[in-house]
């Protein structure tokens, strides 16, 4: 459950788009705290803050912040809008809880892509690449743009992670990059807001027009190191999305060669379950043609599958040339260099059938 803290705000970091990092004492301590301006308004030194310590206590890596939930005494004003229609929106998400964001949905009545969206059906043979998580988005995109630099990808979140796009200094970065980020589910703050994944897929096609998509979770994931208990096997049902709704599935496989658990190596058992066991119908499952067999394991179960082998030259320094950092769980390229490979050969087959 929640574990409450109030304090006081000491000094603003760094900040990027939607997001800003605090040194807040509390009791006596500095602790690092995140705030999304959006959501509660914008702190400044001096200010008392309503912290959520619990994943702090915890020592999470990827959202180890005490989450700023409240400015009591300087609250943020009211939105432009009276909030009593549907003018602006009625897209509830982090649904019925104390911070749920009132957002316009891209295919609601108000917003200007309505009339796009009640037609769209299908999303025209459209690449879609799939992967487990966020960090293999900027290997994909990078692996596009340097196969086909015109290319307009656009980045369909899932809910699986995090749920503010704004926590992601990674498509802070990539912003020029993206012909725009869609948040589906319960996830929010995307250029685009859709209620699921299919939404998602057709605005990314339709709205953004997009020539490739690339699906994952917000950064972060969820696991308890069971077959079935991680928020990645979503990346199966976006496969089923994508093929129910004429796109070109892509599976970019989770591979590595520098996770210390059995269960990642090589071929992860996320790849295997989601791909071998949720997705049904038929995909491009994506590997580096030069993998070493000592990490192939597996690999033979997705029978279900193309098994697509694609070439890594060039790749490489593609990926060294990303505008991002490129790291996976806390892990750099030159440590795990096979997981930002596999996702960089998803995204080059994706640009292969632009």
């Amino acid at each position: 459950m929640v574990r409450w803290r109030s304090g006081t705000v000491l000094s603003l970091r760094r900040a990027w788009h939607g997001a800003v990092e605090l040194d807040v004492g509390v009791d006596g301590a500095t602790v690092r705290a995140l705030a999304y301006p959006e959501l509660v308004g914008k702190p400044v030194t001096g200010d008392r803050v309503l912290l959520n310590v619990g994943a702090l206590v915890m020592g999470l890596g990827t959202g180890g912040y005490a989450m700023v939930v409240a400015i009591p005494d300087r609250l943020p004003a009211d939105p432009v809008s009276a909030g009593t229609t549907r003018d602006a929106g009625h897209l509830v998400k982090a649904r019925y809880t104390p911070l749920q964001p009132i957002l316009l949905g891209v295919d609601e009545e108000a917003s200007p892509h309505r009339g796009l969206m009640e037609s769209a059906d299908s999303l025209d043979g459209l690449p879609v690449v799939t992967a487990d998580l966020h960090s293999a988005l900027p290997a994909i995109l990078a692996a596009i743009h340097a196969d086909r630099p015109a290319a307009r990808v656009a980045y369909v979140m899932l809910d699986g992670g995090a749920l503010p796009a704004w926590f992601s200094r990674t498509l802070d970065g990539l912003a020029s990059s993206l012909a725009g980020t869609i948040t589906t589910g319960q996830s929010f703050g995307g250029t685009l807001e859709a209620s699921t994944v299919h939404t998602g897929l057709l605005a990314a096609r339709h709205v953004l027009r997009a020539d490739v998509a690339i699906v994952t979770q917000g950064p972060g994931n969820l696991g308890t190191g069971t077959p079935w208990g991680f928020s990645g096997v979503a990346v199966g049902e976006a496969i089923n999305a994508a093929a129910t709704l004429g796109g070109h599935p892509i599976g970019s496989l989770r591979i590595s060669s520098g996770d210390g658990r059995a269960r990642h190596q090589g071929i992860s058992h996320h790849s295997l379950t989601a791909y071998g066991r949720v997705a049904l119908a038929p995909a491009d499952i994506v590997t580096p043609a030069d993998l070493p067999a000592s990490l192939s394991a597996g690999l033979s179960s997705l029978t279900r599958h193309h098994i697509v082998p694609v070439p890594t030259d060039g790749l490489e320094q593609a990926l060294l040339a990303s505008p991002v950092p490129l790291s996976t769980m806390g892990r750099p390229y030159p440590e795990d260099p096979w997981y930002f490979l596999a996702a960089a050969a998803a995204g080059r087959h994706a640009a292969s059938l632009i």
